[in-house]
């Protein structure tokens, strides 16, 4: 992915952001996603993994993506086993998201991975990666932002918005996310013993 100088491009007057090949490439991704992905029952999440791995995404044969999911660049997700982006997550790709193993982005979540600089007269665009640990949880409506990693089974709670890592089996909550408590690790260890 190629995101172009801002000092040249001029996104603040309607430039683009982003090379040419990589605009048709999104485009092509919207329009196949809303023609063959959006309208599927939930249970064809074979169907959905098939498409996204066309448009080069890397997912594990038992992950989950809902088909209100909103993946920005496909290119840019990897989801492990049994990981899953419920409905309505907007998995905003601008940088590499990695989901892990048994963990889940709740509905109404946003994986933001991109922003800007707000120090340069030009509003240059940046993008940091995104790592969700295994065993990890995003709950309902939560956001994450560029840049972040929630470790192995971290908990970001409801509503909550983590602008910083999330160190492993915590539980964040809050706007910005603060630690409430630790979190059990048998929590996920059992999930893994589960059929």
């Amino acid at each position: 992915m190629s995101i172009l100088d801002a000092a040249k491009s001029s996104p603040k007057q309607g430039g683009p952001s982003f090379s040419l090949a990589h605009r048709i490439a999104r485009v092509t991704w919207g329009i196949s996603w809303a023609l063959f992905a959006a309208w599927t029952p939930t249970p064809w999440h074979g169907w959905r993994r098939f498409l996204l791995r066309l448009f080069g995404a890397k997912i594990s044969p038992s992950a989950h993506v809902y088909p209100s999911a909103r993946i920005w660049y496909p290119a840019n997700l990897v989801m492990g086993c049994d990981s899953c982006l419920g409905p309505r997550v907007d998995c905003y790709s601008m940088a590499k998201i990695t989901v892990g193993d048994y963990a889940t982005v709740s509905q109404d979540a946003c994986l933001c991975a991109g922003s800007h600089d707000i120090d340069d007269p030009n509003f240059q665009l940046i993008a940091k990666p995104i790592a969700i640990g295994d065993h990890a949880w995003i709950a309902a409506g939560a956001f994450v932002g560029p840049g972040v990693t929630l470790g192995n089974g971290a908990v970001l709670g409801a509503r909550a918005a983590a602008f910083k890592d999330v160190p492993e089996w915590s539980v964040y909550i809050g706007n910005p996310a603060v630690f409430l408590k630790a979190r059990s690790r048998i929590a996920g260890a059992l999930r893994d013993a589960s059929p």
